[in-house]
C-alpha cells in the first residue's frame, strides 16, 4: 500500500550523507526541528514541487485543526494530516497504490466507477518518464532511465507531474497556476536560512499568517474550500471542471489522471486522458492566489502571472521584478512578524518550459540585509523626502544601474565593432556586429556576480552619499572593465598586423571619448579617483 502516514518511504539526509527512510509525519517532525540537509532522491527541478506541496499540506493541516504552532513530534504530525481524510478509514488518500480505482491514492485522483480504470491504458515504467521535463531527445537529460525507482523517486515524480506540468496536446492539460499552458510556476519567497527545514518552517508560518490577506485578495478561492482536490472522482470530463471559487486558498491541485500500480513488487503508473483541465481559470491568467506567485501589472487587458523565460533569473530581470508599479509582490515574498529585522535570502526556482521542450532549471538565492529584505518585504513607512516607498526607491536604483550597465555596453560594442572593422568606423559592418556578444556577455558575468550587494549599499547609504557611491561603482565596476574587455578583445579578434595598430588605438580613442561623452558618463573620469 506504501502509506506515507506509517511507512517509511522518504529518503532523508540529515548532514551526515548517509539517508535514513522516514514516513511524511517523521519528515515534518525532522524538517521542524531543522534536522533535514536534503532529500537525496528529490532533483533540482523537484525542488519547489515538493517545497511547496509540504508547506500548502502543513498550512492547511494546522489551519483546519485550529493551530498556529506545528507540532514537534511524528505523531503531532500523523494526527493532523489524518484529520483531513477522516472519512478514509484506510488512509486511502496518503497511499502511493490503492488498488480500488474508485478510491483516491496520494495525488492519484478516484473514478467515477470502476469501469473507469479501461481509460488507463498509457502504461509509464519509470518515474522520470511521469515527471514533468520533456526529455524526448535526450540531449541534456535522458528520459526513462530511472529504472531501479524507489518509492520516493515515483512521490516526487507525481507531485511535480500534478502540480507543476502545463499542456502538452490533446487530453493533457496542465495546472490552473500558470499563465498558458507553456508557462511555467516560478517560485519567490524569502527566507531567513536556504536550510530546508527552516525555509518550510517559515513558510508555513506565513500562509497561516497572511491566509485572511490571501482570502481578501480578490482570487476567487474561497474559507472551507476544497483543497485536498486528489480526494475527489475525477473522471476527466468537461463538466468536472471545478471552479476556483469552490477551492480553498492553499488549494493543491492535481491536473492529471493517473495512478500508481505494482506489478511483481515493481512500481509503474497508468495514465488517461481528460476532456477538459481539472479547474477551469483559463480567464485567470493563473493569477489565482499562488503565494509563490510574481503578478504581472504591466498588461492592459488585466493581471497575470509571471512566465520566465530563459535564460532565467538574471541581475535584470530580477531588477525588473522589483518595480511595485508593474509587479505585484507575491505572499511568501512579504516578511512575517519574526522576519523584520533579520538577514533573509531571496530564493527564485522557476522550470522554463517551450514548445514541446524543456528551456531550463532556474534558482538563484540573493543575500538580503535587513533594510533591502525590509523595503521588499514591504515592512518599512514611506522614504526619503520625495515620497516614494522603500520599495520603490530599491527599484528606482536597480533600474538606474541596469541602465547605466545598458550605457556601457551600448559604448563597448561600438568600440570593439570599430576594432573588427580594422579601425575604420565608417567601414562597419553587419559581421563586425555580431562579434560583440559574447564580449557584452562578459560584462553582464562581471556585473552579474556583485550587482545585488552594490545595489544594497548604495540603497542602504544616506541621499548624500548616493552619488558617490554610484560614481565609484561605475568607475571601478564599468569603465574599468570595459576598458580590460576591450584590450582582451583586441587581443584575441583577428585583424592584419598592418591594421592592428590604428583599429587598437581608434578602438580606444572612441571608447574614452564615448565614456566621457553626453551619452556616457559626463564629469565621471574628473571625479576624484576617475581618471587614470
Amino acid at each position: 500500500m506504501l502509506n506515507i502516514l506509517t511507512e517509511p518511504i522518504i529518503r532523508v539526509d540529515q548532514g551526515g550523507g548517509a539517508a535514513v527512510w522516514v514516513s511524511l509525519p517523521e519528515t515534518y517532525s525532522l524538517l521542524m526541528a531543522d534536522r533535514v540537509a536534503a532529500f537525496p532522491a528529490l532533483r533540482p527541478h523537484q525542488r519547489h514541487a515538493w517545497h511547496a506541496f509540504l508547506c500548502q499540506l502543513g498550512a492547511i493541516a494546522l489551519h483546519r485543526a485550529g493551530q498556529s504552532e506545528p507540532p514537534g513530534d511524528a505523531e503531532g504530525w500523523r494526527a493532523l494530516l489524518r484529520g483531513l481524510t477522516a472519512e478514509w478509514l484506510e488512509d486511502e488518500p496518503w497511499q502511493l497504490v490503492v488498488a480500488d480505482i474508485t478510491k483516491p491514492a496520494l495525488m492519484q485522483p478516484p473514478a467515477g466507477s470502476a469501469a473507469k480504470a479501461a481509460e488507463f491504458k498509457n502504461r509509464v515504467e519509470t518515474p522520470d518518464e511521469l515527471d514533468m521535463l520533456v526529455t524526448s531527445k535526450n540531449h541534456d537529460l535522458k528520459g526513462a532511465v530511472v529504472s531501479d525507482a524507489n518509492a520516493d523517486d515515483w512521490l516526487f515524480a507525481l507531485v511535480t507531474l500534478q502540480t507543476m506540468e502545463g499542456f502538452s496536446g490533446a487530453g493533457n492539460y496542465g495546472i490552473s497556476r500558470m499563465n498558458g499552458g507553456s508557462g511555467n510556476r516560478p517560485a519567490f519567497t524569502l527566507t531567513p536560512s536556504t536550510r530546508v527545514g527552516r525555509h518550510i518552517r517559515r513558510d508555513i508560518a506565513a500562509l497561516l499568517e497572511y491566509r485572511p490577506a490571501l482570502l481578501d485578495a480578490g482570487y476567487s478561492v474561497v474559507d472551507g474550500g476544497i483543497e485536498l482536490l486528489w480526494t475527489l472522482p475525477w473522471d476527466g470530463g468537461a463538466s468536472e471542471a471545478l471552479n476556483l471559487n469552490k477551492l480553498g486558498p492553499f488549494y493543491i491541485e492535481i491536473c492529471r489522471r493517473a495512478r500508481l500500480n505494482q506489478d511483481a513488487g515493481r512500481l509503474y503508473a497508468s495514465r488517461a486522458a481528460s476532456k477538459a483541465a481539472r479547474i477551469e481559470a483559463k480567464t485567470s491568467n493563473g493569477v489565482t492566489g499562488d503565494p509563490w506567485a510574481l503578478i504581472d501589472r504591466r498588461d492592459k487587458k488585466g493581471e497575470k502571472v509571471l512566465t520566465l523565460p530563459a535564460p532565467g533569473f538574471t541581475y535584470r530581470r530580477i531588477s525588473s521584478y522589483l518595480n511595485p508599479q508593474e509587479w505585484k509582490t507575491p505572499l511568501l515574498l512579504q516578511l512575517t512578524a519574526s522576519d523584520a529585522g533579520r538577514d533573509m535570502q531571496l530564493v527564485a526556482r522557476a522550470t522554463v518550459r517551450g514548445m514541446g521542450k524543456t528551456e531550463g532549471y532556474y534558482e538563484r538565492v540573493i543575500p538580503l540585509r535587513p533594510q533591502a529584505a525590509q523595503a521588499m518585504g514591504g515592512m518599512l513607512g514611506m522614504a526619503r523626502g520625495d515620497g516614494a516607498s522603500p520599495a520603490e526607491e530599491l527599484g528606482r536604483i536597480a533600474k538606474a544601474r541596469v541602465d547605466d550597465v545598458a550605457r556601457t555596453q551600448r559604448i563597448l560594442s561600438h568600440a570593439i565593432q570599430v576594432f573588427a572593422a580594422r579601425g575604420d568606423a565608417g567601414k562597419i559592418t553587419s559581421e563586425h556586429r555580431k562579434v560583440t556578444r559574447p564580449w557584452l556577455n562578459r560584462l553582464d558575468q562581471i556585473v552579474e556576480a556583485g550587482f545585488f550587494d552594490d545595489l544594497q549599499t548604495e540603497f542602504e547609504a544616506d541621499a548624500a552619499e548616493q552619488d558617490d557611491i554610484r560614481k565609484e561603482w561605475q568607475r571601478d565596476t564599468l569603465v574599468a572593465n570595459a576598458r580590460k574587455i576591450l584590450n582582451e578583445a583586441a587581443d584575441s579578434l583577428p585583424c592584419p598586423a598592418i591594421y592592428r595598430y590604428k583599429a587598437r588605438v581608434n578602438a580606444n580613442g572612441l571608447l574614452e571619448g564615448r565614456l566621457r561623452g553626453k551619452d556616457g558618463f559626463p564629469g565621471l573620469l574628473d571625479y576624484p579617483g576617475g581618471a587614470e
